[in-house]
């Protein structure tokens, strides 16, 4: 299709590319804790990830990301993607991968500070509040399983509502 029939339009829905990884090792998942100083989720605990870059497919953007904020590289698959509504004509897209850790030294990142978190230690830690959702959905997975698909809204006090289709 050309570009000129895109039909990119500024009062289309509008979609920003993450990535949301999550790496486990027994029963433990890595997290990474937000620094103080982030804008967003700071001293919280979430997956690994951040976002696309143009130029970039969603696969090699999520690898980027592991080894920018981990300094692993690991064998990643999709397993859900999620739309977030952000605001009235814009959203998020979230490609939420997951992959068993091997081998590898974990490094330092401005991001914030690496931690192996056992599963059921979540409820513990303070976590973004649809990580230990989107986990819990990842560990009742079987490897074949397609990706799930969720839809994440705001309610009217503006508390995080996620929705899997089944």
């Amino acid at each position: 299709m050309p570009q000129a029939d895109q039909g990119v339009s500024k009062d289309r829905y509008l979609f920003i590319p993450r990535t949301l990884i999550f790496i486990r090792c027994g029963e433990s998942f890595l997290l990474i804790k937000g620094a103080a100083n982030k804008r967003l989720w700071a001293n919280k605990y979430n997956g690994i990830g951040g976002h696309v870059e143009r130029g970039e497919d969603i696969q090699s953007a999520a690898e980027r990301e592991l080894l920018e904020e981990t300094g692993l590289a690991a064998k990643i698959s999709l397993k859900g993607v999620v739309t977030v509504d952000a605001e009235d004509l814009i959203g998020i897209g979230i490609f939420i991968f997951y992959g068993e850790f091997i081998r590898g030294e974990l490094i330092s990142s401005p991001e914030g500070s690496l931690e192996w978190v056992k599963v059921s230690d979540l409820n513990l830690y303070p976590l973004v509040e649809d990580v230990q959702l989107f986990i819990n959905r990842i560990i009742s997975m079987d490897a074949e399983d397609p990706p799930f698909y969720a839809h994440s809204t705001y309610n009217k006090d503006k508390k995080l509502v996620v929705r899997f289709k089944d």
